[in-house]
């Protein structure tokens, strides 16, 4: 897999933590040298927000754009599995992505690939919907193959617009424009589970995991997943799928988190790759 300079990376989540008293924070690093555009690190720590986590980045530089693109992979009737939607578009790197129906499969938020509609927000009734306090964010890939992370516009807004190559809603939105964002007192939003999480900084994208439900990684609430991702530089973020859905794969190294679904990886209805161009 290709890489890029991790150190920054590190460097920063050192620098923070340290100044919070969190200097024992690291168990571990894995990652290796970087050599090209697309970092991966992988963090243990014992002491951050006092739990056990392990948290992995894929971060793809913006001046790298031209090298590589960000796409949505999805499937509307069976489930595959992250590493089955990366190996069939020959991407570089994939994370799982939105909410989606376990039992029959497709997304259950509104979903638009190409101008076409994929899916829509499920009635708040159904099983496996969203509430609107939840599903209040969206991931935008313009014309341009750019990522945009804002708070969602209506249905019919992305349905009547031609400026979006895909548009996926998902959430909770947690960060925007360097602030965080109010979070519904719910239990995904206070507890802790695995995360899958998708943020901008002022020069990257990064694809973010973080994993739980076992001894060695406790996951984190919606709440400090926003501390994190702010301390870490990030501009705009925005939460997906998680728990066992949470899933990071690469071409080199295949699953590099640590699912936590009882199968091991889970399928799903959609996932973000990063494709060579």
């Amino acid at each position: 897999m290709k890489k890029y300079n991790q150190l920054s990376l590190v460097f920063i989540f050192l620098t923070i933590y340290a100044s919070q008293g969190q200097n024992k924070s690291f168990l571990s690093q894995r990652g290796k040298i970087p050599t090209d555009s697309i970092g991966f690190i992988q963090i243990k720590t014992d002491t951050l927000f006092n739990s056990k986590q392990i948290i992995s980045l894929l971060t793809l530089q913006k001046n790298n754009f031209d090298r590589f693109r960000i796409e949505l992979g999805y499937s509307n009737s069976d489930l595959r599995k992250t590493s089955s939607f990366g190996k069939s578009k020959n991407a570089e790197a994939a994370i799982n992505g939105g909410f989606f129906d376990i039992d029959n499969g497709g997304s259950v938020t509104y979903l638009e690939v190409n101008d076409s509609v994929i899916s829509r927000n499920r009635p708040s009734n159904l099983k496996w919907a969203k509430s609107n306090s939840i599903i209040n964010g969206a991931i935008i890939i313009s014309n341009e193959f750019k990522i945009i992370i804002q708070p969602a516009n209506s249905e019919q807004f992305y349905e009547q617009s031609k400026q979006e190559e895909a548009v996926l809603i998902t959430g909770p939105l947690l960060l925007f424009n360097s602030e965080i964002i109010k979070l519904p007192n719910m239990d995904l939003v206070k507890n802790r589970h695995p995360r899958t999480c998708l943020c901008k900084t002022k020069k990257s994208v990064i694809f973010i995991t973080i994993d739980g439900r076992n001894k060695e990684a406790e996951g984190m609430n919606l709440f400090e997943a926003q501390k994190f991702l702010l301390n870490i530089g990030c501009v705009d973020a925005i939460n997906l799928d998680g728990g066992g859905s949470t899933t990071m794969w690469t071409k080199e190294k295949g699953i590099v988190n640590f699912p936590s679904d009882s199968s091991g990886e889970r399928p799903v209805s959609n996932t973000l790759l990063i494709i060579p161009n």
